[in-house]
């Protein structure tokens, strides 16, 4: 009862905090308020903007403190959202079209980066200088991210340590920093302040692999998007790393993905080597590992009703099919 009225209160607040992105990016600029606007109605999970107020409801939670926290990281979160698309010249994301389809990639570079500019914007309300500190940090670590998947991209040698690498700049960071933050922010000791930042990295690896898992596996209607866009750009993930170790068509395996150009048959093709190889029953296996690894991260902090939503919240992760 506790936890669904916990929910209902997040909810709430995560309203509170769309309206606020809403108005922020309702700018004078026609263009890039229409860009943003499409990005933000477009919807999403939302993910680090509910990490970052659920971590809070542990501590001293003051929604007022936590909005900017929260406005910010999802900025970031979009910014990167459209480079991504930029770089992997993505067409369709949740089911919609792409900014880089829509308006290009010359617009849509700048749209990301005037939305970096507004987390920044942002940033010098929190009143707490180490946050700036820290989020220059990871952003940093997620550039370094990208770089690394754009020159390893089409490379077949790549190993579980390359992979891990990179994801854990790409995606983990990020979440690991939601947490940290709502901490933070929120009085949290360093100590605990530590135990969620450590939650939230784990959760992340966790939440990549799965988006790499269910690229090769998911229905394109609910994934929003048609699968097999890892394959055709060239990004090595954990699947593949798999199969390309235990195919008995190795070979033929890595032919398929490490050419630039492929059909869909192709695709298809090197879809099912990788299923049949073992590939996704491997790396499912490692996503329950890290959501064990973040739950055990939970085990000191008090029992509060937020404990029961970040444990479910972690169950959701390994779980979900889109």
């Amino acid at each position: 009862m506790k936890r669904q009225k916990l929910f209902r209160e997040i909810n709430a607040d995560l309203k509170k905090v769309e309206k606020e992105l809403d108005k922020f990016l309702n700018v004078d600029n026609p263009m890039f308020s229409q860009t943003c606007l499409y990005l933000l109605q477009a919807g999403g999970k939302r993910l680090r903007p509910s990490f970052t107020l659920l971590v809070g409801k542990f501590f001293d939670y003051r929604f007022e403190k936590l909005l900017p926290v929260t406005m910010a990281l999802e900025l970031i979160h979009m910014a990167t959202l459209i480079h991504d698309d930029v770089v992997d010249a993505s067409l369709t994301r949740r089911g919609r079209p792409t900014l880089t389809a829509g308006w290009g990639n010359t617009v849509s570079m700048a749209t990301g980066d005037y939305l970096l500019a507004k987390a920044l914007e942002l940033i010098v309300k929190i009143d707490n200088p180490a946050v700036s500190s820290i989020l220059a940090d990871v952003c940093i670590e997620m550039c370094q991210g990208e770089i690394q998947q754009i020159k390893s991209s089409y490379d077949t040698t790549q190993t579980l340590k390359q992979y891990l690498y990179r994801i854990q700049r790409k995606t983990a960071l990020l979440i690991g920093l939601c947490c940290k933050l709502g901490a933070k922010v929120s009085n949290a000791s360093p100590r605990q302040i530590w135990l969620m930042s450590k939650y939230g990295n784990y959760l992340g690896l966790a939440f990549q692999i799965v988006d790499d898992i269910l690229d090769i596996t998911a229905n394109p209607k609910e994934l929003g998007k048609p699968v097999g866009g890892d394959i055709r750009q060239g990004i090595i993930t954990l699947p593949m790393i798999f199969a390309l170790k235990d195919s008995p068509q190795k070979e033929r395996l890595k032919e398929l993905l490490g050419q630039k150009t492929k059909t869909d048959a192709e695709v298809a093709e090197a879809i099912q080597l990788i299923i049949q190889a073992g590939g996704i029953d491997k790396s499912r296996k490692i996503v329950e590992q890290y959501i064990d690894k973040a739950k055990a991260n939970l085990q000191e902090l008090p029992d509060v009703p937020a404990k029961d939503a970040l444990i479910e919240l972690a169950n959701y992760m390994g779980e979900r099919s889109y």
